[in-house]
């Protein structure tokens, strides 16, 4: 394999903007009317014959009867099953539910084919412009088991958090089993790496039924929030700008779904210390 070069800036290099703005401008009009939304990730090679699969679809079943609108990407495995349940849940009430059921299709070398089950379906190139999607519309994030992809968006969702750029939205893990080991893991890393209440940023649960409980419980009151109690306050206000104290300043919700920040300052320092992480 050739070892990647620099790219010079040409006008081919320049019009690829437009490309990716196409994508953003898509997935905003399409989704602008989607609904509450639930982000379900998991693993594309989950089989039917799997509990989780049937769990998946149970899930996503009881919280589009709840009125939610489930987002998933689209493919096959887990997607398929959550998309399932929304679609099916859709049908026994049409006209009366406000939920869809939303695949955020990616185009991959080896060809991921949609499941049938989706009432808005989009397809995206860029797998960033995608994540945004997930964000943007989503006011909680449910994972269950899955590989590389699955580590990434709980991990992503994890760190826009941790770090205030979005709000304390509920993320729950799915199978105590499989993430126990990963949940124990991250325990070790305090207090060097991870600090020990950041692990209440996501609860785990073994039922349909406890997940959706713990999602409504969370969506009424956020479980985790920083310890300084003017970020908390901006943390804790189920995006309600009037009642946010970060609305309409530098550190103000943004379009896209995430906050504006401070600009870094580039310090005349030979080494800069860590400095107390944003919600301390």
């Amino acid at each position: 394999m050739p070892i990647r070069k620099s790219v010079e800036l040409d006008s081919q290099e320049s019009w690829r903007v437009f490309r990716i703005m196409a994508e953003f401008v898509e997935g905003f009009e399409v989704m602008a009317n989607a609904g509450t939304g639930i982000s379900l990730f998991g693993s594309a090679r989950t089989r039917p014959a799997d509990p989780f699969y049937s769990a998946a679809e149970k899930t996503a079943g009881l919280l589009a009867k709840a009125g939610f609108t489930i987002i998933t990407g689209g493919g096959p495995g887990i997607m398929e099953a959550a998309n399932k349940g929304a679609y099916e849940m859709i049908k026994k009430t049409p006209g009366k539910s406000t939920a869809q059921s939303v695949g955020l299709n990616i185009t991959l070398p080896q060809e991921q084919e949609a499941n049938r089950y989706q009432t808005i379906s989009l397809d995206f190139h860029y797998f960033y412009a995608r994540k945004v999607m997930f964000v943007k519309y989503s006011s909680a994030f449910i994972c269950f088991p899955g590989g590389f992809g699955t580590m990434d968006e709980f991990f992503e969702t994890l760190t826009l958090i941790q770090t205030l750029k979005i709000q304390a939205f509920p993320v729950v893990l799915y199978g105590k089993k499989f993430w126990s080991g990963l949940v124990e893991w991250l325990k070790t890393l305090s207090p060097h790496f991870v600090d020990v209440e950041d692990t209440d940023i996501f609860r785990i649960v073994d039922t349909p039924e406890e997940c959706v409980k713990v999602i409504k419980s969370g969506l009424k009151q956020f479980w985790w929030k920083p310890l300084d109690e003017g970020l908390a306050k901006a943390a804790m206000t189920n995006g309600d700008a009037s009642k946010n104290p970060l609305a309409g300043s530098k550190a103000g919700d943004t379009g896209e779904g995430t906050r504006y920040g401070k600009r870094a300052k580039r310090s005349e320092k030979t080494y800069v210390d860590s400095p107390k992480k944003p919600q301390q």
